[in-house]
């Protein structure tokens, strides 16, 4: 038997001297479903479980890693149980990404992962091997009651905290969108001014208006401003995520008030001419008080019918003859378009057909009159 050389000793030793802990490179000769074997110039092959390879338990390994790549890996155990060494891949790579963490957190750097587990607290996000939790109060800008809707989403994060000694990593989302929004209204609020037409969606709907959207700020469109016409109740004209286009009424600091009543759409433009004094129009009663009742000409337009113009005949209240939503004919008998005021009557419109029978009877009258005084001669 021939003397081995000092350097085939040495190699012999080193191959026989492993440890927990220390770092192995081997060439991978087998793949199978659940482990990756690994040749690591020891007396045993090393074993590198699914657990040990990635934190993601749903990971194919024959899709990863294939017979004749090169590994580095960690020793967890010299003999696990079965003469074989058990190895780590996953907990190198944690090193790797803890070492960006670190990094991240000195430099400020945005970084990204997916949510993998949702939790009363927060959120715990994959990062490569790592894991870093965002609380609750730093997932959004909002309150945000069911946080389970991030599950599975990838999310941009800063590190705000990192103790790697008590393995407490901790992320913030928020800063990054209030961050994001500043500038879209910084943008904004640069771009338009008074009168300019502007994009939004519905964020909000109260019962004095609705709040826009606008890009990183926020529009009040106020229920007076929704439309020329009446609107009584906002929740019935606009629901959240309508997309509605209006223009800026008015700008006081980072407050936009917004309208919808365009001039070219005013009907007052043209009232002058479509109701002027002597025009027999119709219209819908809206509302009733002692004093008349208020009907409605057109979207926009409201005219009053006193009380004392109703009928021919005396009425005390408008209630005891009309109702709300009643159709009814009037006559216009005053036009202020300065104060955008109409007056209307109902009782110059009988009058009117009252003068017109009479009138009708008179020439039936005269015109018997002179078939008798023919008929005579």
């Amino acid at each position: 038997m021939s003397e081995m050389s000092f350097e085939e000793l040495l190699k012999q030793e080193e191959m026989l001297s492993i440890y927990n802990g220390q770092l192995v490179e081997g060439t991978v000769i087998d793949v199978k479903e659940d482990e990756i074997v690994l040749n690591i110039n020891y007396k045993a092959d090393g074993i590198i479980t699914r657990r040990e390879y990635s934190n993601s338990l749903d990971v194919n390994l024959k899709d990863v890693v294939k017979v004749g790549d090169t590994m580095q890996a960690k020793v967890l155990k010299v003999n696990d149980g079965e003469g074989q060494v058990l190895l780590t891949y996953k907990r190198i790579a944690m090193d790797k990404a803890n070492k960006k963490l670190e990094e991240a957190f000195n430099s400020k750097e945005v970084l990204k992962g997916k949510v993998s587990k949702v939790q009363s607290g927060g959120l715990s996000v994959d990062f490569e091997e790592s894991t870093v939790f965002i609380p609750a109060s730093l997932v959004s800008d909002v309150f945000e009651k069911d946080l389970n809707k991030y599950l599975g989403m990838e999310v941009e994060f800063v590190i705000t905290e990192y103790n790697a000694k008590r393995r407490r990593i901790i992320g913030d989302r928020k800063q990054l969108l209030v961050a994001k929004k500043n500038a879209q209204k910084n943008a904004l609020l640069e771009k338009i001014s008074e009168g300019s037409v502007i994009e939004g969606t519905v964020k909000n709907v109260t019962d004095f208006g609705a709040f826009i959207d606008l890009g990183g700020v926020d529009g009040l469109l106020h229920i007076s401003e929704m439309s020329w016409g009446r609107v009584d109740n906002p929740k019935k004209t606009y629901k959240v995520g309508d997309v509605v286009k209006a223009f800026v009424k008015e700008i006081k600091g980072e407050k936009i008030a917004l309208s919808m009543k365009f001039d070219d759409e005013n009907p007052w433009a043209v009232a002058a001419t479509k109701y002027a004094v002597g025009t027999v129009v119709e219209g819908k009663v809206a509302r009733m008080t002692e004093f008349g009742a208020f009907v409605e000409l057109e979207a926009g337009i409201d005219a009053l019918l006193h009380v004392s113009q109703i009928s021919l005949e005396h009425t005390n209240v408008p209630a005891d003859v009309l109702k709300i939503g009643d159709i009814i004919n009037a006559k216009v008998v005053d036009f202020n378009l300065e104060d955008k005021k109409i007056s209307l009557s109902i009782k110059a419109l009988e009058l009117d057909k009252k003068e017109a029978e009479e009138a009708e009877d008179i020439v039936v009258a005269e015109e018997q009159t002179e078939i008798s005084e023919d008929v005579a001669e």
